[in-house]
């Protein structure tokens, strides 16, 4: 997890060739989530080609599950989105990123899980942690809808075939979990571009779009 100092500030438009599928997404600001989590993250998300549009791939707050365009993120939250890659010198030969962007888009749609966020966050707290046992327990998510990065686990998990935080259940896995996990390596983080080296979008690239497949 890179500090402030230490991050690889890259314009979106030199970044986005370099992005895969599945590619991880967290978002940088300092919040409840991140506090109790003990990170620098509040939001996590996935990345994903669809044809030659690029897409972050989210649950969040007051939309639920959604895709829309990167390049509108970056221009919302430039020097925020830090692109960690999923499945690094490929040491899980069994992971499928089609699989785990499949899922992820199919989660489009679905309500943000508000319960879910404020029970991890809080089983984070350090008093908390002391007297509670962590759920590990992966073989029972629940009915509650999901929050930001249980889906970007439940993704990896259940459609990549690879759990990224074997030791902690889908249900209390913060970003800052995410970013810990050696299933994924920090990249860069994304930036705006100059204007005269921003890429024409397409219009499909300039809306954004909920998809399901």
């Amino acid at each position: 997890m890179p500090t402030q100092d230490q991050r690889k500030l890259v314009p979106y438009s030199e970044a986005r060739p370099l992005i895969e599928d599945g590619d991880l997404l967290l978002f940088r600001r300092r919040g409840m989530i991140s506090i109790a989590g003990r990170g620098v993250h509040s939001h996590a998300a996935k990345a994903a080609w669809w044809g030659d549009d690029l897409f972050c791939l989210e649950i969040r707050e007051w939309y639920g599950g959604r895709a829309v365009t990167l390049s509108s993120q970056v221009e919302r939250y430039p020097e925020r989105i830090d692109v960690y890659q999923v499945n690094p010198d490929n040491r899980w030969p069994e992971y499928d990123a089609d699989a785990a962007s499949r899922y992820m888009r199919r989660l489009a749609g679905c309500p943000y899980g508000y319960f879910g966020v404020v029970t991890a966050a809080t089983l984070h707290l350090p008093l908390l942690r002391f007297f509670t046992r962590p759920n590990l327990n992966d073989s029972d998510p629940g009915q509650r809808p999901p929050f930001c990065s249980q889906a970007c686990a439940m993704a990896d998990r259940l459609g990549g075939g690879v759990d990224p935080v074997p030791h902690l259940a889908d249900p209390l896995t913060e970003p800052a979990d995410l970013a810990r996990s050696p299933f994924y390596r920090y990249r860069f983080t994304l930036t705006r571009s100059a204007s005269k080296n921003t890429p024409t979008r397409s219009a499909s690239e300039d809306n954004n779009l909920s998809i399901a497949r």
